[in-house]
């Protein structure tokens, strides 16, 4: 078996800047075509390594991500109805195949065709659909997020009492629509994470209070990224996971590879999943 050439990136990765008052990160909102994010943020070095050929090492109870092949009928990912019914359909029953649950329950998607510096341009609604990569190291849920978000999805308290009982996750499938170049996403070893490092931070979108986890720096942060990811490369990226023995959630953000920087916007979707056991 010939070896994979690695491609490795010096690059930098933005963490939480701590105003260091005492109090909590200024809440993201998101709605009405309209994105407040007025969070400080710091640029911090790091060599991003590129997992070529050791995929397989990654596993999502391990180190909180997962990499996979797998072929989507969707090649555009343009038509809403589509995606929700067609494409949604596809990634349960990755999820299914690799979890082993037969009950998944997607809450939303995101696509991604946009400039990077998104937050900060003022866009409209049409414009908004459209949102680019996000540059700041988060984990979309926090523990109290994810239980706010599954109390969300199923309203009514019998049923999801229960739930909370049992284990659950939140897993993200991220997929390329064209292959990566410009803007990669990195994900983070979850065993290199303490909980210490994470900040509940609050974000609303679309009436729905969340809470999300913001990054403070730390340089043993291990950080690690599939180079040219094609639209068969999936990352499952596991936001939360109720199992306490396990890798519960991987820090995940874009990053600028230098040697592609005038490259044309990156093009990605991103469905986030309720995974239930």
């Amino acid at each position: 078996m010939a070896l994979t050439e690695k491609h490795h990136v010096q690059t930098t990765l933005n963490y939480w800047d701590d105003p260091g008052d005492g109090l909590p990160p200024t809440p993201i909102f998101i709605g009405k075509g309209k994105v407040t994010n007025k969070r400080p943020h710091l640029p911090h070095n790091f060599t991003v390594t590129d997992i070529s050929g050791d995929e397989d090492k990654y596993q999502l109870d391990s180190h909180g991500f997962q990499y996979c092949r797998h072929k989507s009928q969707e090649t555009e990912f343009i038509d809403e109805q589509s995606i929700k019914s067609a494409y949604y359909e596809e990634c349960k029953e990755l999820l299914r195949g690799i979890t082993g649950t037969k009950h998944v329950h997607i809450f939303n998607h995101k696509v991604r065709r946009g400039p990077t510096q998104w937050h900060h341009l003022g866009f409209n609604g049409k414009n908004l659909a459209n949102r680019g990569p996000v540059t700041r190291t988060h984990v979309d849920q926090s523990y109290v997020g994810a239980e706010r978000r599954l109390r969300w999805e199923f309203p009514d308290k019998k049923q999801a009492e229960e739930l909370v009982k049992r284990r659950y996750q939140i897993i993200n499938i991220w997929r390329p629509i064209a292959t990566i170049l410009k803007d990669p996403i990195a994900v983070a070893d979850a065993d290199s994470v303490p909980d210490s490092d994470l900040v509940g931070a609050e974000m609303v979108e679309d009436g729905f209070q969340g809470e999300s986890w913001v990054v403070r720096h730390n340089p043993h942060h291990r950080w690690y990224f599939k180079y040219r990811m094609t639209p068969e490369d999936v990352l499952l990226i596991k936001c939360f996971d109720s199992d306490t023995s396990v890798a519960r959630r991987a820090l995940h953000s874009a990053f600028e590879d230098p040697d592609y920087r005038d490259e044309t916007a990156r093009q990605s979707i991103e469905v986030r999943c309720l995974v239930l056991h």
